[in-house]
């Protein structure tokens, strides 16, 4: 964005503003509670615990105290914490309650570390131009947290990298990369993610009493007071590469009461108001598809110049094909929309749009649109992706063969990180802490870090499939040898890509079922030091299976004392089953005629293990289970991938007996009920018609619900995967049921997916679209870099109403983490969109 703009109009926007709150022109610059629920100045906005943590990890940056100022968030996690750099794994308070007082303007956090028996209290008041933060204390600091308990403000370190910062006088800088002392501790603090070695933590760079932060730049300019207590300032990159500056103050011991205030006074702007932002898709449009810019602006800014569409001759001449005024949508989030249709713009060539001062990047008008869009995701994106494999990119090594020594049987009764845990019995016949052979083959990294999570495996394997049946893509980029564990990329070999990636995720479900007999919930890194190993994949183990005779480091042979092998957590499960079962069903009829022993050997696991489910539970699918939850949903997906693959009857009856309970359950399910639409009777058929008008109105409510027209979900993982799934459905239900459902709602996600969404314009898919995700949160993030074809979260919003995406700091996983089912959907998508646009095409 470009917050330099439209700040021409200031004095008439900071009377807009005034006026619009009704307050004085004396108060209208102060900070006020607002009716949101944050406090507001121009410029300048202060959220109190608004948000909280969804579990996944104690520390996402998301919560306590946070600062937005000049459109971005750049200060979060105002809290109590028990280290000066905590960690995303070191422990964090729980949220007792929150209480807002409009009158006074007072908001009230009550919070507790209940292993210590601690309960504080943080309150909030804004005072003139600040905003006051006191910790209270009902009770004395427990001696266990003396020295280690203090409040700490984090600023985002790309918002102060290359900046200065003052503290009491005397001058400093703000380190580009880490480099600032540290101390030997007596332990090791196992949420830093060191693997090994002695503990350290940062020393301060800078104390005092009051420091300011970026005193020349008035977009980051941020003074802290404290009444009395020492504040230190840290550079939590030392401690870990996703650390933030860090500005604390201890609490004292033995005291109760109101035990620590600071004042904050972040700069604000008067009149400030953000750029405009012309949300569009960043690779362009079909000639025949519907053409929908989205103006994105400031309440407070009230001009509203024309918007203009512009030919962009070989010249570099811009000639004005259409120029009119964005029609009104109105209030969504914090920003005021209006939305400027081109549809009826048919000729192939380059254009930008203008909206007064903001001029988009440019785009396309082609027939061939979409025919390409995959090829950074299925030719970059998911080779890097593959485990177990050398891969190699000209003259660059994407990593060396990984996880040679997979896996170890995870410790019964254990919680682990990530999600994973093991119940009481190991489900196999292994022991906690034993190898199991067979299982260091295929598979890919399930996101930003290395593990193999098997329900992300088969997910993939199943929308690869589609496209291979739907769109029969043979492209051929990449040299893959799965004897040799070799990938080479741009290098044809004479096999379809696709078909290979395929084999290549199906090997490893398959050495599931031959190791253990089921499917695994997954393979993770034993710790969070090795969980959070940011280098090369081949690096992260040493490749030699442990053996716990030998000393740490020793090696003999293929053996290591070393035990840093991956876990595999092997607690058996019908869903996890079923899935696999479907991914593997599915599989065997792409392979066929490409790997016949690879195919062969899937269907058979497929059929063998869905005869030993039903023979557990032979009425599952007749009686009860209409909850339209996981178990229900995957036994449906595996029975229509059977009856695909093979056209048993007793699938035929599977399916029929299950239906009533997805088309209750049918939106997540609606793309499995149609593959099954041509092995099932017309009757099948019948019965979907009224789930799919069902889906089709409630299609038309989200469509009317924000400007975008697609689902924009609110959770803590931003919600690109809802938009391409609902994408991908409304495809499926328009080719199976034209004369319900129409075509629109694919452009429309994959139009948001490319640039059309809320916060920014920039292009989701990495590559893809002439400004595209470059900063993301892959297994190469320690490099500010990017995977070519990867796909992110998207925008996230930041409650109650701030959308957010960060191009400046990979480490926002639930903005910037790329997902491997989101990447196959993707693929999915762009040739659904070519589907359609074709056709639109040859119909005109």
């Amino acid at each position: 964005m470009r917050h330099g703009q439209w700040t021409a109009a200031v004095s008439a926007l900071a009377l807009a503003l005034a006026s619009a709150s009704g307050a004085s022109a004396q108060n209208a610059d102060r900070l006020a509670l607002g009716n949101a629920g944050y406090y507001e100045a121009p410029a300048v906005n202060w959220l109190v615990f608004s948000n909280w943590y969804d579990g996944l990890f104690a520390d996402a940056k998301i919560s306590g105290v946070e600062l937005i100022q000049q459109g971005e968030r750049i200060a979060t996690n105002g809290d109590v914490r028990l280290a000066a750099t905590p960690g995303q794994w070191d422990a964090i308070g729980r949220l007792v309650d929150r209480k807002v007082d409009a009158a006074t303007g007072t908001v009230t956090a009550t919070l507790e570390y209940p292993d210590f028996g601690f309960r504080y209290v943080i309150r909030t008041v804004p005072r003139g131009d600040a905003l006051e933060i006191s910790i209270d204390l009902p009770q004395a600091l427990p001696q266990a947290l003396v020295g280690k308990a203090g409040f700490n403000l984090e600023f985002l370190p790309s918002a102060y990298m290359r900046k200065t910062f003052i503290a009491d006088g005397k001058p400093g800088g703000f380190p580009l990369y880490p480099a600032s002392a540290m101390e030997q501790t007596s332990q090791r603090n196992a949420a830093s993610g060191r693997s090994d070695g002695p503990g350290a933590e940062p020393l301060p760079i800078a104390e005092g009493q009051r420091i300011v932060l970026a005193p020349d730049d008035p977009a980051r300019r941020v003074t802290v007071r404290s009444d009395g207590a020492a504040l230190a300032l840290y550079d939590g990159r030392n401690q870990a590469q996703n650390g933030w500056f860090v500005v604390r103050s201890l609490l004292p011991a033995g005291k109760t009461g109101t035990v620590l205030r600071w004042s904050v006074d972040a700069a604000s702007v008067p009149g400030w108001v953000r750029a405009p932002v012309i949300g569009h898709s960043q690779l362009g449009y079909a000639p025949g598809q519907a053409k929908v810019a989205t103006i994105e602006r400031d309440r407070a800014d009230t001009r509203q110049p024309p918007v203009q569409l512009l030919r962009i001759g070989e010249d570099g001449a811009a000639q004005v094909i259409k120029s009119a005024n964005a029609a009104d949508w109105g209030n969504f989030l914090r920003y005021h929309y209006a939305r400027f249709d081109f549809s009826e713009v048919r000729e192939p060539g380059i254009y930008v749009l203008r909206y007064g001062d903001t001029r988009t990047a440019p785009f396309r008008i082609a027939d061939d649109l979409y025919a390409d869009a995959w090829h950074p995701t299925l030719d970059v994106y998911f080779p890097v992706a593959m485990d177990h494999m050398f891969v190699n990119e000209a003259y660059r090594v994407w990593h060396g063969e990984a996880h040679r020594d997979d896996a170890r049987q995870a410790p019964v009764n254990h919680e682990h990180l990530d999600l994973y845990a093991q119940g009481p019995t190991t489900d196999t016949r292994f022991k906690g802490g034993e190898h199991i052979p067979g299982l260091n083959i295929g598979g890919w990294f399930d996101a930003g870090d290395f593990d193999i999570r098997t329900q992300s495996q088969y997910a993939v394997i199943r929308s690869m499939v589609r496209s291979w049946e739907a769109f029969g893509l043979t492209r051929d980029t990449t040299s893959v040898d799965e004897a040799t564990r070799r990938t080479e990329m741009h290098v044809p070999d004479g096999a379809p890509d696709l078909l290979q990636q395929i084999r290549h995720g199906t090997r490893q479900l398959v050495a599931q079922f031959d190791a253990v007999g089921h499917a695994i919930n997954g393979i993770v890194a034993p710790d969070v030091g090795q969980y959070t190993h940011l280098g090369d994949a081949g690096s992260k183990t040493d490749g030699k299976i442990y053996d716990p005779t030998l000393k740490p480091y020793e090696v003999k042979g293929d053996r290591s004392g070393t035990p840093d092998d991956r876990w595999a957590f092997t607690s058996k499960s019908s869903a996890l089953n079923y899935g696999s079962i479907a991914g593997l069903a599915a599989a065997s009829r792409a392979l066929k005629g490409f790997d016949d022993a690879l195919a062969q050997e899937a269907l058979g696991i497929a059929t063998r293990t869905w005869a030993e489910e039903q023979g557990h539970a032979p009425d599952l699918y007749r009686h009860g289970n209409t909850t339209g939850g996981p178990l229900e949903a995957e036994q449906f997906a595996a029975a229509v991938e059977l009856l695909k693959a093979t056209g048993d009857a007793r699938y035929v009856e599977a399916v029929t007996a299950l239906l009533p309970t997805i088309t209750a359950h049918f939106a997540p399910n609606a793309v499995t009920a149609v593959d099954a639409l041509a092995d099932m009777p017309p009757s099948y058929r019948a019965a979907l018609e009224p789930a799919v008008r069902a889906w089709a109105a409630q299609s038309a409510k989200i469509a009317a619900a924000n400007p975008y027209g697609v689902p924009v979900t609110t959770g803590g993982w931003a919600g690109n995967g809802a938009v391409i799934d609902y994408g991908l459905t409304a495809y499926a239900l328009h080719k199976a049921f034209p004369e319900i459902v129409g075509a629109d709602p694919v452009f429309r996600s994959i139009d948001f997916l490319l640039g059309n969404h809320p916060g920014s314009d920039i292009s989701f898919v990495s590559g893809v679209g002439t400004r595209s995700k470059e900063v993301a949160y892959g297994n190469n993030r320690a490099d500010f870099s990017f995977i070519a074809g990867g796909v992110v979260p998207g925008a996230l919003i930041v409650k109650p109403d701030f959308p957010e995406n960060h191009e400046d700091w990979p480490f926002f996983w639930g903005e910037n983490e790329y997902v491997i089912p989101e990447a196959a959907a993707f693929i999915e998508l762009a040739n659904a969109a070519h589907d359609l646009a074709q056709g639109v095409a040859g119909a005109q």
